[in-house]
């Protein structure tokens, strides 16, 4: 059914669902079990030193035969020294968030990886578009983490317009067939999933925290750190009470680094001290699945109306 996807041609990979990079969160384990699940797993590097990115590589290999990838963020201080491990490693398709990803545009074009920027509008998708890059990610602030101000289901027919040549791929409230489906109905050739895998078998967080997820209401989903200038959105706890309190006193956006932010002790069993971060899709997740289980029901969706 997919065999013409672009997506799926891109990436030799079964099926259009890519695992969201999430910085300590998304390792070997996991990201294996998406791409032997026919998708396409993404090592989330976040604030990790290259040591660390190379044996998650190296221990990836071990688990699947299938293609996956490793997403950079842009604003970790040793990204470069991370880009480089990508290079030597031959990873197969890189993705980027949180920066600028224009100068490392080349070196992965000339090391024959894939590049594919996460981006929040339409007119930065065009704009990688035209400095070829292989695809696009628009993230609408629906998705857990750092979030833009646009919507996802008003980002991807905005995006497909303009885009001419690379397939777009859309992040953001996809959790399930529905979602999934919406997505593919508005002009998606791919998804990108974080928030559905967290709730999996596979995943590394405590099980205190994938109960929060099921747990969750809409209403438990906020969005913090917006003085900072780097909203961030997760589920309620005794830490995001802490930074509310902080915002109304009207604290400095030094008083909170975004470092300390990326970088917390996230598969930690004290879910009240860690940021858990989480999208809208919470809010409709109600079972823990393997990633074989979660990718199979979105297919079979997909599948009856012949996406």
């Amino acid at each position: 059914m997919f065999e013409k996807n672009k997506i799926c041609q891109l990436l030799n990979i079964k099926y259009p669902i890519i695992l969201g990079g999430m910085a300590g969160i998304t390792e070997s384990n996991l990201v294996s079990a998406v791409s032997n699940a026919g998708g396409l797993g993404v090592i989330g590097s976040g604030l990790m030193p290259e040591n660390w990115l190379r044996e998650e590589i190296k221990k990836t290999r071990e688990k699947t035969k299938n293609p996956f990838g490793v997403n950079l963020y842009l604003q970790n201080p040793k990204v470069q020294d991370l880009a480089k491990v990508v290079i030597e490693e031959r990873v197969d398709a890189v993705f980027t968030g949180g920066g600028n990803p224009l100068p490392f545009l080349p070196y992965f074009q000339a090391a024959g990886i894939k590049i594919i920027p996460v981006v929040p509008s339409p007119r930065l998708a065009k704009k990688m578009e035209d400095n070829e890059a292989d695809a696009v990610v628009v993230e609408g602030m629906e998705a857990g983490g750092h979030i833009g101000e646009n919507t996802t289901f008003c980002l991807i027919p905005q995006t497909k317009e303009l885009l001419k040549n690379i397939p777009l791929i859309a992040a953001g409230g996809i959790y399930d067939g529905k979602t999934a489906l919406a997505a593919f109905l508005l002009g998606a050739d791919g998804i990108q999933m974080g928030t559905r895998f967290l709730a999996s078998k596979e995943c590394q967080i405590s099980e205190k925290y994938k109960k929060k997820i099921l747990e969750a209401t809409v209403d438990d989903i906020k969005v913090v750190l917006k003085f900072t200038g780097h909203p961030l959105r997760v589920i309620k706890n005794q830490l995001s009470e802490e930074w509310q309190k902080l915002e109304e006193r009207g604290a400095f956006p030094e008083e909170i680094k975004a470092e300390k932010i990326v970088s917390a002790k996230i598969t930690s069993g004290d879910v009240e001290k860690i940021p858990l971060m989480a999208g809208l899709a919470a809010g409709g997740i109600k079972e823990i699945k393997s990633c074989q289980e979660i990718i199979d029901e979105i297919v079979q969706s997909l599948e009856h109306f012949n996406i």
